[in-house]
C-alpha cells in the first residue's frame, strides 16, 4: 500500500513545497459537480480479521477500498481541480477519527495550512501513522479515550499520505493534501460538488485507492493493487454550474 502511495504521489500530486495560494474574493465564481460510478463486475472483498482488542473492535470490520452506494455509486473518490492558485478560502476542520477501531473518514482531504488533527474515540491505545510515499509525516500514540492532536504543521507539502494503525493492521485510511481548497470527496450516492471556483479552464483529478485484493503483507495487512486516477478537462464560466461524471472500473 505504501508503495501505492508512493507511486501515486509522484503521477498526480507533486511531493514538492507547497506553492503560494492567495485568498482572494470570487464574486463570479462557478462551480463543478457530477458522479463517479463503477463500471462492471466489482470484486468481492472479504471482511478484515481484528488481531486484538476484539472485546472493543469485534472480530471483523468490512473492507473499505470500494463501496458502492445506490445506481453503483463509489463513495469515496476524491475530486482535485488543479491548478488553482487564487480563490476561496479554505475552511475545512478535518479530523481523522479512530472510531470502533476504524478510521473516520476512510478518505479526508485538507490542504498545507488548513486545520487537521486526529483523534481517539475508542478505550484503547491506538498508534496513528502517516506516510507520505515512505517518509512517515505523523507517528502518533493516543493511548486516553477522546484523546487528539493536532497535526496541522506535519502536512506542508501536496501528495497522499497512507495512514494506519500501528497496534491494528485491519486499520487504514488515506489523507489527500492539496494545494487548494478546490477539492471534494464523493458521498454514498457517489456524488460531489465544488463551489466558488474562479471562472477558467482547468484540469480535474478523480482519485481512487486501488481495491482488487492482492493478498496481507507480512504484518497481516491488506494488500490491493494501485490506485487509480483520471484526469479530465473542465471549463468553469462566470457565475455557471458545469458537470462532469467520472467512470471506475
Amino acid at each position: 500500500m505504501l508503495r501505492a502511495a508512493a507511486a501515486l504521489a509522484g503521477v498526480l500530486l507533486a511531493a514538492g513545497p507547497a506553492g503560494a495560494y492567495d485568498v482572494v474574493a470570487v464574486g463570479d465564481g462557478g462551480t463543478l459537480s457530477g458522479t463517479v460510478k463503477f463500471a462492471g463486475t466489482p470484486p468481492k472483498l472479504e471482511p478484515l480479521a481484528v488481531n486484538k482488542n476484539r472485546d472493543v473492535c469485534g472480530d471483523h470490520k468490512e473492507s473499505e477500498a470500494l463501496v458502492l452506494g445506490p445506481d453503483r455509486g463509489v463513495r469515496g473518490s476524491v475530486i482535485l481541480l488543479e491548478g488553482v492558485t487564487r480563490g476561496k478560502k479554505g475552511e475545512a476542520d478535518v479530523v481523522l477519527d479512530n472510531h470502533r477501531c476504524v478510521f473516520v473518514h476512510h478518505v479526508t482531504v485538507t490542504m498545507p495550512g488548513e486545520r487537521t488533527r486526529v483523534k481517539n474515540s475508542d478505550p484503547i491505545l491506538h498508534n496513528t501513522h502517516g506516510f507520505l510515499g515512505k517518509p512517515t509525516v505523523f507517528n502518533l500514540a493516543l493511548p486516553n479515550k477522546d484523546q487528539m492532536i493536532d497535526i496541522t504543521k506535519r502536512l506542508t507539502k501536496p501528495g497522499v499520505v497512507r495512514v494506519v494503525c500501528d497496534a491494528h493492521p485491519h486499520m487504514a485510511a488515506w489523507m489527500i493534501v492539496h494545494d487548494s481548497p478546490y477539492y471534494a470527496v464523493t458521498d454514498d450516492r457517489g456524488a460531489f460538488l465544488i463551489e466558488g471556483i474562479p471562472p477558467g479552464s482547468y484540469k480535474v483529478t478523480m482519485w481512487h485507492e486501488g481495491f482488487r485484493p492482492k493478498g496481507l503483507d507480512k504484518d497481516g495487512r491488506p494488500l490491493y493493487d494501485e490506485p487509480q486516477a483520471i484526469t479530465r478537462d473542465v471549463t468553469i464560466a462566470p457565475k455557471a454550474a458545469a458537470m462532469l461524471d467520472f467512470e471506475l472500473k
